[in-house]
């Protein structure tokens, strides 16, 4: 299959276009590289997804996409996003690159792809609100500028696929760590200032923070499975995490132990938009792609450390 994958060079992307390049389908990828974080994490992610075989186009899904679609896709993952609650993020950032960036990209494929197979959304627990134990059928409440949009952008794409101009389908990912992960997000940031000895800014209630803490390789395990499965998801919103549930205390302790070191903590009021818990119900991934998490927490936090030291400690 001819795969295009955007947001390729980030986190979760990057996994996953090697994930499909292993099953030895034919991947593309963009990424716009832009400066959210720091650009080498994504050049580094690039040079590996070259190494087996995917090609980067290095666009904005705002500009002109019509070179991508050249040759057109069977399937599209569109992962790309204005991500995170940062109180540094403008509601227009998220609204230009996670609203309009998504309709550019539907109205690329109508016009150029139009016999796609399937466009998979990718969206975000986030969208239910401050407390994320709940179903597909229930009502989303998000309390972000990040959640709304991405809560906006699903339905974009899912209004195509309600009036029959597109075959789609929504996944809601849930906590997402792993090798890779952004340096502003949890675990690597905390790795980062252990290994380091700086002082960890923690916010005000957090350590108490409930979450499905999925790993990266459970969640593109789950994505791929999706290929050959469009006819069962298409029209559907399906949760993609993990049904075990740690605190971020839990998270801390076990990093503490792999590094044998002890934290110490930089304490920081409550940061607006933050999910009290999360708990991913997960029983139609199982029913619809026979989805089975399987990493635990303290396996998955080791290979993130390996990670880390591998490219980052000389």
């Amino acid at each position: 299959m001819r795969i295009l994958v955007t947001g390729a060079a980030g986190f979760i992307g990057s996994h996953l276009c090697e994930k499909l390049a292993s099953l030895h389908h034919e991947v593309f990828g963009i990424d716009n590289f832009n400066k959210y974080y720091d650009v080498k994490l994504k050049e580094l992610n690039a040079s590996d997804l070259e190494n087996v075989g995917v090609k980067i186009y290095r666009l904005d899904l705002n500009d002109d996409l019509k070179s991508v679609f050249e040759t057109p896709f069977d399937y599209i993952y569109h992962l790309a996003a204005q991500p995170g609650i940062s109180s540094d993020t403008s509601l227009n950032d998220y609204v230009t690159n996670n609203i309009f960036a998504t309709q550019n990209l539907l109205e690329s494929v109508l016009t150029y792809n139009s016999d796609l197979k399937l466009f998979v959304n990718i969206s975000t627990s986030s969208v239910y609100g401050s407390v994320a134990t709940v179903d597909e059928e229930v009502t989303p409440k998000p309390i972000s500028f990040y959640g709304t949009t991405k809560l906006a952008a699903e339905q974009l794409v899912l209004g195509l696929e309600r009036t029959n101009k597109l075959k789609a389908c929504s996944i809601r990912l849930y906590s997402v760590y792993g090798p890779r992960e952004r340096p502003e997000k949890l675990y690597t940031k905390l790795i980062d200032n252990l290994h380091n000895n700086q002082p960890f800014p923690l916010f005000e209630g957090s350590v108490k923070h409930e979450r499905s803490f999925t790993f990266v390789g459970d969640i593109v395990d789950g994505l791929a499975s999706i290929i050959g499965n469009e006819s069962v998801v298409n029209g559907e919103i399906i949760n993609l995490g993990t049904d075990v549930v740690n605190t971020t205390q839990e998270g801390i302790s076990i990093v503490e132990e792999i590094l044998n070191k002890k934290l110490v903590i930089d304490h920081q009021p409550a940061r607006k938009g933050d999910q009290q818990k999360t708990s991913a119900v997960i029983n139609k991934a199982v029913k619809l792609l026979n989805y089975k998490p399987k990493s635990t927490l303290k396996d998955g936090l080791q290979k993130q450390v390996d990670w880390y030291f591998e490219k980052f400690v000389k």
